[in-house]
């Protein structure tokens, strides 16, 4: 409880951890809440936490409670997750897609993401999941980092074209993405023209915590 109360004042670290994968991944108390940080970002909770429950708001909760299947790709501490389930009130199918199985034995420690009784956790690669997987979701949400940096493949039209595949009927795509250059500026522009506007709608919600671009794709039936 003391951790807790300082917190507010400054950050107070309490496990270490390094990956293979994510590179070195921290539990801290930030402002009375625990977070999980990698060396540069925040990976759940905290910040992004916020920034995809905005995302989620605008795709609108009443929709997503009526929903019956969430795919979630990129668990990290899970905090998309328990925002579904525990402020949202969805209560259907998750799978959550994981490459790196570290993380989530730090989710199921600290957040105990392991007692939500509707999500299937799949250790895997992300690219590898989406090529395979004969399920379709009604929710999408993309939320994939390597610290700082964003694999290549999530911007390219097979990938793009594969995940709007996997959606059911007016459906939806939350990808969470990170701008921090020009490149990465035209990287999300060039994205857009790549999903295909006659069978879906796409709109961008600028700049969210500073660098966090949130782009949502809507299947129209």
């Amino acid at each position: 409880m003391l951790r807790r109360v300082l917190s507010f004042f400054i950050p107070i670290k309490i496990y270490e951890k390094k990956s293979a994968v994510s590179q070195n991944l921290e539990i801290t108390w930030n402002n009375g809440e625990l977070v999980l940080d990698s060396k540069n970002t925040n990976y759940s909770y905290g910040s992004l936490q916020r920034i995809l429950k905005i995302g989620l708001k605008a795709i609108g909760f009443n929709k997503i409670q009526k929903m019956q299947s969430v795919l979630v790709l990129g668990v990290a501490g899970g905090s998309v997750i328990k925002t579904l389930v525990n402020e949202i009130g969805f209560t259907g199918k998750i799978v959550g897609v994981e490459i790196d199985e570290n993380i989530i034995e730090i989710a199921n420690k600290y957040f105990k993401i392991n007692e939500i009784d509707n999500l299937e956790i799949v250790i895997a690669d992300a690219f590898e999941f989406v090529l395979k997987t004969k399920e379709k979701f009604d929710l999408i949400i993309i939320d994939i980092f390597q610290d700082t940096k964003m694999p290549n493949f999530l911007f390219e039209k097979f990938f793009v074209n594969r995940i709007c595949f996997l959606l059911n009927s007016q459906g939806f795509v939350l990808f969470n993405t990170m701008c921090l250059t020009e490149i990465d500026n035209k990287r999300n522009e060039q994205f857009v023209h790549l999903v295909d506007a006659k069978a879906f709608h796409v709109k961008k919600i600028p700049r969210i915590e500073l660098h966090n671009e949130l782009i949502i794709i809507e299947k129209k039936l």
